[in-house]
């Protein structure tokens, strides 16, 4: 079987319970096509750096998988034609990471924003960031 990754970025309306919903009903046409799932990451709602489909931000998720083509053909096929998707990649890859330099959490319902940047910041950075500065 050969390894693949895929990256998808479901619509920024959805909630954390969607989004897993959708990542397991992907992880299930995976199961069901004879392959197995390696790991899922869940990178959080990020902004995106062009609006597609007037959506501004999205979830992304990635899932590393050990499948036939087929069973992969078939996933391509059903994210294809769902709605809550509003882009996707799939990746042939020779070997699994660990874990990316992205990674949040393993379910969007595990996620926790991290603020502690904001924690760690002086009383002249909160003075600062009141301020609007016009370039």
């Amino acid at each position: 079987m050969a390894l693949y990754e895929t990256v998808f970025i479901a619509r920024q309306d959805l909630t954390n319970e969607d989004v897993d919903a959708l990542t397991n009903k992907f992880c299930k046409i995976i199961t069901d096509g004879k392959g197995k799932i390696v790991s899922k990451e869940y990178w959080g709602l990020r902004t995106l750096s062009v609006k597609i489909n007037k959506n501004n931000r999205g979830h992304y998720v990635m899932i590393n998988i050990d499948a036939n083509y087929p069973a992969v053909a078939e996933l391509k096929r059903v994210i294809g034609y769902t709605e809550d998707v509003i882009r996707s990649s799939v990746f042939l890859v020779e070997n699994h990471q660990e874990e990316t330099s992205l990674f949040v959490s393993s379910s969007a319902k595990e996620f926790k924003p991290n603020y502690s940047a904001k924690k760690n910041q002086g009383k002249y950075d909160l003075i600062l960031e009141q301020f609007q500065f016009d370039s």
